[in-house]
């Protein structure tokens, strides 16, 4: 599902590498038209019926959504979020390695001090939709957003994010709230981590103020292996993650349910001032077609494409984004003489 702006530029680059890596093994890759486009020819931005094929599909990769034609961008929410909460995908993955020392954007610090992953509880929270506005437009205008979190949506993320860790031999996670300014719903999250964290001895599990966490990321990222947290504060930190990764266009996701359906997408949007340019950076996604083989069962070609994305930016072969000159085309067919 390429969507809108440059998610027509990056995903053909991911299909051109995932095709180059499968060598004679052929897949059924079925194209899908949800976007902006298809949303302003037909009124429609997904049914419901089109929604639960997905279900059928081993994996999806999205490219990027969202159109300045729309202006509020519902197509956006309702094929995104739709995904998440209608396919109950409640775990947002999102690696960040550094590939290079010149990426890292914080002074004294290497690659190797940004290798982490972050776990971000991905159908509840803040993003549920759930509350309203009262005398809109008016001086006494009354706004509220209602956070939703629940024991089962706590402890899944939880524990999927302590069994990454114990899967990859890592010893630190860090689960991150608000616990001293919302009692109640960050609370919950406390009380459950503290019970699943005693079920692990093996790993140094701390539970740390969202403030305070992104305070000691940009001081000291390399302290970091696993963090985990709520919707709205996963998606706040992760995007500081991708910056110390390089940024954005580097970033890639994963989102799914364990035994059931995947989405994949590099988290940089649409990017509309540049589409159709050859401008894009096509790294996200192509690191977001590694996520998803390795999600499969493959990696060996995951690794394969993750060592091609290392050795091109190595080589200094760079799109604007990361201050280089190359074209969307030119990094697309360095990947592929890697592989």
């Amino acid at each position: 599902m390429p969507g809108d702006g440059i998610g027509k530029e990056v995903i053909p680059a991911a299909l051109r590498v995932l095709e180059k890596v499968l060598g004679a093994e052929k897949w059924d890759v079925t194209h899908l038209p949800h976007g902006a486009d298809h949303t302003l020819k037909t009124g429609e931005t997904i049914s419901d019926a089109d929604m639960q094929s997905l279900r059928g599909y081993d994996a999806v990769m999205v490219g990027a959504l969202g159109d300045p034609r729309i202006p509020d961008n519902h197509h956006a929410k309702d094929i995104l979020l739709g995904m998440r909460f209608k396919l109950d995908l409640y775990v947002n993955f999102r690696p960040s390695y550094a590939l290079t020392d010149a990426l890292v954007p914080l002074k004294g610090r290497d690659k190797n001090d940004v290798r982490l992953v972050v776990f971000r509880e991905n159908t509840e929270g803040l993003y549920t939709g759930i509350g309203g506005t009262f005398k809109q437009g008016g001086p006494d205008e009354i706004a509220i957003e209602q956070e939703i979190n629940t024991r089962k949506g706590v402890e899944r993320i939880l524990r999927e994010a302590f069994a990454y860790a114990k899967k990859h031999g890592l010893k630190k996670l860090v689960m991150a709230d608000k616990a001293n300014a919302m009692p109640h719903g960050h609370g919950l999250w406390r009380r459950v981590f503290a019970e699943i964290a005693a079920q692990h001895e093996d790993i140094e599990a701390k539970a740390l103020y969202v403030d305070n966490l992104v305070f000691q990321l940009v001081r000291d990222p390399g302290q970091f292996q696993v963090i985990v947290s709520n919707n709205l504060f996963g998606d706040i930190i992760t995007d500081l993650t991708a910056a110390l990764q390089g940024g954005l266009g580097l970033a890639a996701s994963a989102n799914y349910h364990p035994g059931g359906p995947a989405m994949f997408e590099p988290v940089h949007g649409s990017a509309p001032d540049i589409a159709g340019k050859g401008l894009a950076n096509p790294i996200g996604a192509v690191s977001s077609l590694a996520l998803l083989l390795d999600h499969l069962g493959d990696a060996p070609r995951a690794l394969r494409v993750t060592e091609a994305v290392r050795r091109v930016v190595e080589a200094g072969i760079l799109p604007r984004d990361l201050g280089g000159t190359a074209s969307t085309e030119d990094v697309t067919q360095a990947l592929l003489s890697h592989l």
